[in-house]
């Protein structure tokens, strides 16, 4: 499905991230690689009028802002500061916390979307197999329209992320294919 201004947003999932839990350097390593990838989408999507809603988890940390949050996740010897440098939010990209996994859960994400008339929702980010998949299902759930490209999320192993995209594929009928196609 083409995403067009007026009726699509991209979601771009946890990219700002501390990147400080167990696993989180293989992680980073696959998300660096699919960084290229998800910044033209983003550049992309911005020419045609698509709103970016950068969608990220709060890390328990409820007195935090989203822009604090994107401070401290580019200070140079962040684990996650690559992510946070080369894709940080534009003025005009919506910033929404999120307490859980899914982008839905406890969040005003869906009033958002309503409010800018988006039917169609291009799921990005990492980890393909946690809070890119459960925000899919959600958006799904909720009888949007969903694109979830592969080169365009990220898990701790290709593996993992390509069971997730198989699942999205042929358990939810979502559209898979490359970002270049949206």
């Amino acid at each position: 499905m083409r995403a067009a201004a007026g009726h699509s947003a991209l979601l771009v999932v946890d990219i700002i991230n501390p990147l400080d839990f167990p696993g989180a350097g293989r992680l980073r390593r696959q998300a660096e690689a699919m960084l290229p990838s998800l910044a033209r989408l983003k550049h992309r999507l911005k020419a045609r009028g698509v709103p970016v809603v950068y969608v990220n988890d709060n890390f328990t940390h409820w007195l935090q802002d989203f822009r604090e949050l994107v401070a401290i996740c580019s200070q140079p010897d962040a684990p996650g500061a690559a992510l946070a440098r080369a894709l940080p939010p534009e003025h005009d990209d919506y910033l929404v916390l999120k307490p859980r996994h899914s982008a839905f859960f406890a969040t005003p994400l869906e009033v958002l979307l309503s409010q800018l008339g988006v039917r169609h929702v291009v799921v990005t980010g990492i980890a393909g197999d946690g809070c890119v998949l459960s925000t899919a299902i959600d958006a799904h759930m909720r009888e949007f329209d969903v694109s979830v490209p592969p080169d365009c999320c990220a898990s701790i192993t290709r593996a993992r992320n390509d069971r997730a995209i198989r699942v999205l594929r042929e358990s939810m009928q979502l559209d898979t294919g490359l970002a270049r196609h949206l």
